[in-house]
């Protein structure tokens, strides 16, 4: 990698023109953004929109990228049983040795939809604060 490539890459992750609440904030909605169940156009989206509200786009792309296939089992587990709350009386249990049917996947998409965008606001504002909170020290520490 080329020294200018590296120093271009390091501003815009480091941007000093973007507030501390503009870096951290842009790391909460990329992970929310590659939560949020919208398969395929996560990415897109996220730039999309980190475009429209003047946030970080380097980091939104990179912290949008929480989708990746090892986090997908405990994306898709953790997104199945926040939408049991929602779910009610219809919830459903995993398990792993039933056959997959269509009635199935009908029923379960909806918990799993409504736990996705439960996970993608918990995950975005998790990871939103815990940003603030590092890039806050890491300031006052300089």
């Amino acid at each position: 990698m080329r020294k200018e490539t590296y120093i271009d890459l390091k501003n815009e992750l480091i941007n000093p023109e973007n507030s501390i609440a503009v870096r951290s904030a842009s790391v909460g909605f990329g992970v929310f953004m590659g939560i949020i169940p919208i398969w395929g156009f996560q990415m897109m989206a996220a730039l999309a929109l980190a475009i429209l509200f003047k946030m970080n786009k380097a980091l939104v792309l990179i912290s949008s990228n929480i989708s990746i296939p090892p986090m997908m089992p405990v994306i898709i587990y953790l997104s199945y049983q926040l939408g049991k709350f929602w779910a009610g009386a219809d919830a459903q249990s995993i398990t792993f040795h039933d056959a997959v049917t269509m009635s199935s996947i009908q029923q379960d998409v909806i918990q799993y939809i409504y736990g996705s965008i439960i996970l993608a606001f918990v995950a975005g504002s998790s990871f939103g604060i815990l940003t603030w909170l590092w890039l806050s020290l890491r300031s006052k520490n300089s």
